[in-house]
């Protein structure tokens, strides 16, 4: 096996997935498509981890910014 082998092979697959793939319907209205989206939302679990994330950032950039002025 040459180093193109690999290479190779990994692209057929995805060609061959991508023609057995569904191509979707064209939406006709903008708004219908935003309206979807507007639905789907976030689960209430999702802002939990987001907002725990944004706490831990501000903690993390608080303490080192208030390490940074001791030195």
């Amino acid at each position: 096996m040459t180093a193109a082998d690999p290479e190779r092979l990994l692209t057929d697959a995805l060609r061959a997935q991508a023609a057995r793939t569904p191509v979707a319907e064209p939406v006709d209205d903008p708004g219908t498509l935003a309206a979807a989206r507007a639905e789907q939302g976030l689960p209430p679990r999702a802002w939990w981890v987001l907002a725990l994330a944004l706490l831990l950032g501000l903690a993390a950039g608080s303490l080192v910014g208030f390490l940074t002025l001791l030195r």
